[in-house]
């Protein structure tokens, strides 16, 4: 398990351009003149906030608020998005952290490894953002809920909602699935990682969970959600 402030293997590279293409990309193929003005950001607790992905301007408001880490949950990526996003986090002071997770799979034993020993690394005020703030986001944000605060799983899955524009009856739905199925274990006193490491079954979950086709058309055509 990393200690706070080490280095981890989530830490992002340096940005290595910055162009007219990046800006490009940012608003037009990723879609960020929706999110102009429209934030989708919340606060978890003194330490963490949520939020869809924020653009250079709102990089530099999120220092303002104190932030000292960005979780980007896109993963590591070289498109324009990305590298204003790094270029902004190296221009502020706040240290940037990729890390992958998925808004339409059961999340993977390693991952729910990963995010504990992510959180626990973390030195200071830190937020955590997918491309929208409704899906990664709210899988991160219950985990966080679960393993940090320590809070019971009926409380985290509250962070998987439509408050957040969180659809549960298209694909996306198979993260509030996740920590349901956690919860006739927890009721019973199973700790949530000895449920991950002696319980839980990806695979089975996945096979089993179906989604609404309009949803899934919402979510994926419309919406145009990762």
């Amino acid at each position: 398990m990393h200690k706070k402030g080490q280095a981890t293997k989530w830490d992002a590279p340096a940005p290595n351009r910055n162009g007219a293409s990046d800006w490009w990309e940012l608003f037009a193929k990723d879609h960020h003149f929706l999110r102009t003005r429209w934030r989708n950001l919340h606060q978890l607790d003194e330490m963490m906030w949520r939020s869809n992905q924020p653009s250079p301007k709102q990089v530099a408001d999120i220092a303002r608020m104190g932030i000292k880490n960005i979780l980007n949950l896109r993963g590591a990526r070289s498109v324009g998005t990305w590298q204003l996003e790094a270029e902004a986090c190296a221009k502020h002071g706040i240290r940037l952290y990729d890390f992958t997770a998925r808004s339409r799979a059961a999340p993977d034993k390693q991952m729910l490894y990963d995010a504990r020993d992510l959180f626990a690394c973390l030195d200071g005020p830190s937020l955590m953002h997918c491309k929208s703030g409704a899906d990664r986001a709210g899988l991160m944000s219950a985990l966080y809920m679960l393993v940090v605060k320590q809070v019971g799983a009926r409380q985290a899955l509250e962070q998987l909602s439509f408050k957040y524009l969180h659809v549960k009856q298209a694909k996306t739905g198979l993260l509030d699935a996740f920590i349901e199925s956690y919860i006739p274990f927890e009721d019973k006193g199973m700790a949530f990682y000895d449920w991950v490491e002696n319980i839980y079954d990806p695979k089975s979950l996945q096979d089993s969970f179906m989604a609404k086709g309009w949803a899934n058309r919402l979510v994926d055509d419309i919406l145009k959600r990762e």
